[in-house]
């Protein structure tokens, strides 16, 4: 069975919208907040995270971003592997998925996701994405996030956690901090929220 892998960039109150560059998504006015922060030991990170060979598990909004870029952009062993990547679109328009090779995750999209999953073939990886990425926590299918947290703190935009994320645990595997001031976290998900009092944690 594949693994699927979200990775995100994201802010300390937890943004995601638009890293990449001023004109990634539209009139939002932060966009390209991850470039001052750029640093070697990220850029690795995201490189052994991703893997050699992946495929890609993409809401539409992130695939258009990323159509619109990739397959123009200069060429390196980042622009490569996606453009190589088969792309899994959550979408309502698989007509007009031009960046190939594409295939929609149809109606259902846990079962698609399930679908693709059990398939033999690379890992797949989640960017963005973020009404896609609360559906995978929700129903067990993610096997690890990677965040890569700056610290910028932008006060709107998308949020890889919204409300009416399910309440969930994460367990951490890694976390190290690189000389940008990025803080690099692995973590799995660990099962459902658990709670208790202080007296209880014997605070």
């Amino acid at each position: 069975m594949r693994k699927i892998k979200i990775i995100e960039h994201i802010t300390l109150d937890g943004v995601i919208q638009a890293p990449g560059g001023p004109d990634e998504d539209g009139d939002y006015p932060y966009g390209g907040w991850a470039g001052p922060h750029a640093d070697p030991d990220g850029g690795a990170a995201i490189v052994e995270g991703q893997g050699e060979t992946f495929d890609l598990l993409l809401g539409r909004r992130t695939y258009d971003i990323f159509s619109g870029f990739w397959p123009q952009a200069p060429k390196s062993p980042m622009s490569e592997s996606l453009n190589a990547a088969t792309k899994y679109v959550a979408t309502h328009r698989p007509d007009s998925l031009a960046w190939g090779p594409a295939e929609d995750l149809g109606p259902d999209i846990v079962a698609g996701v399930r679908r693709i999953k059990e398939k033999d073939g690379p890992h797949l990886i989640v960017w963005g994405s973020s009404t896609l990425t609360p559906v995978l926590l929700e129903h067990e299918l993610a096997d690890e996030v990677l965040l890569l947290v700056f610290p910028v703190l932008l006060g709107k935009g998308k949020r890889i956690f919204s409300d009416g994320t399910p309440p969930r645990e994460l367990a951490l595997v890694s976390t190290k901090a690189v000389g940008s001031g990025v803080i690099i976290s692995t973590y799995k998900p660990n099962g459902p929220l658990r709670t208790s009092s202080y007296a209880d944690a014997g605070a």
